[in-house]
């Protein structure tokens, strides 16, 4: 997605508070965040970057960012942009997916200490432990990590995948014996719906993973008719709920093509922010969480980095060799 064009401290109010954070977005707060995205936008030119910001960010990040996207999009746009620096804005092992692909640029994440609960709970020793213990059982197996992995996991990975092509992606690999790192709720959907034999590792999300199906089932009371749209990091018995599961990208194609005009949003709230912004007419509903991650981006943040080129994502060419090859095979696949 193109950067937006320039809007006025009113202008900015008056989408800001439409998303129920009235307390968060007064009127002089929104007037400061005009000021910053002007400075941001000014200091992108004077450095050659482009910014990169995921779904899940803040909505006033969304308003700097050149390109918005899900972590498939955003990797794949890293490799054909021609500013000599990425700003990423979003959490830390999507940052390293760039630097992965782009291994000549400068790649800066405006907070490194923006982690994620999936990318923790694996780390590549485990990994080639686990892979190598049950290739004694089953010799053909394959390792499937989902991108929200380190640099060095998928250097130890067959392929990667991501929620929009994950089920592509085991479907298309040679193997009937699939390690899937590292969310146990992606394996889950990707099993109930192949043959193959999945093995999941025991992480998840912890945005998604605490989203419960009451939730569902209360909104579709108060709202009947009202569209289910799920990411498949929820749980199985969430997923039951849903009317659609799909990724943030396939959320938004969804929400923008569909007949209905009303939806409940089963994800991290950046998503709902951005779609209250884009599809006005239409009414977006919330049964999400906030990733206290993402949110550690921010426009002083994105500003500060610009500046003194902080956190600057270094990995050692071995290891951004190995994983290329993995992220590689996914495009290749997808």
């Amino acid at each position: 997605m193109e950067t937006q064009t320039d809007k006025s401290s009113d202008e900015l109010f008056d989408q800001f508070t439409v998303l129920d954070q009235p307390d968060r977005y007064s009127q002089s707060q929104c007037g400061e965040i005009h000021e910053l995205i002007a400075e941001v936008r000014e200091l992108k030119r004077e450095h050659d970057a482009v910014i990169l910001a995921h779904n899940y960010q803040r909505p006033e990040i969304f308003e700097v960012a050149d390109f918005i996207g899900d972590s498939l999009g955003l990797a794949q746009r890293a490799t054909s942009v021609s500013e000599s620096t990425i700003v990423f804005c979003g959490v830390h092992f999507m940052a390293e997916t760039a630097k992965i692909l782009c291994p000549h640029k400068r790649v800066i994440i405006p907070d490194r200490r923006a982690g994620c609960s999936l990318a923790e709970s694996v780390d590549a020793d485990q990994l080639v432990e686990r892979r190598d213990e049950l290739r004694q059982i089953y010799p053909d197996l394959k390792v499937v990590s989902y991108v929200n992995t380190t640099a060095e996991v998928k250097a130890v990975t067959d392929i990667c995948c991501t929620s929009s092509n994950a089920l592509k992606i085991v479907e298309g690999i040679d193997a009937q014996n699939i390690l899937f790192c590292p969310d146990e709720n992606l394996a889950a959907y990707v099993a109930a719906n192949t043959s193959k034999n999945i093995i999941a590792w025991r992480g998840n999300c912890y945005v998604h993973h605490q989203i419960r199906p009451e939730e569902i089932r209360r909104v579709r009371e108060l709202r009947p008719g009202i569209q289910v749209i799920a990411h498949p990091e929820c749980r199985s018995d969430v997923l039951e709920e849903a009317d659609r599961v799909t990724s943030t990208g396939g959320m938004i194609e969804y929400a923008k093509t569909s007949e209905a005009d009303a939806f409940l949003i089963v994800t991290e709230c950046g998503l709902s922010d951005r779609l209250l912004l884009e599809v006005p007419e239409k009414t977006f509903y919330k049964a999400c969480q906030l990733c206290k991650y993402m949110k550690m981006i921010t426009l002083e943040g994105t500003r500060d980095a610009l500046v003194t080129g902080r956190d600057e994502v270094d990995l050692a060419p071995e290891i951004c060799d190995k994983a290329r090859l993995s992220i590689e095979r996914m495009f290749e696949l997808s």
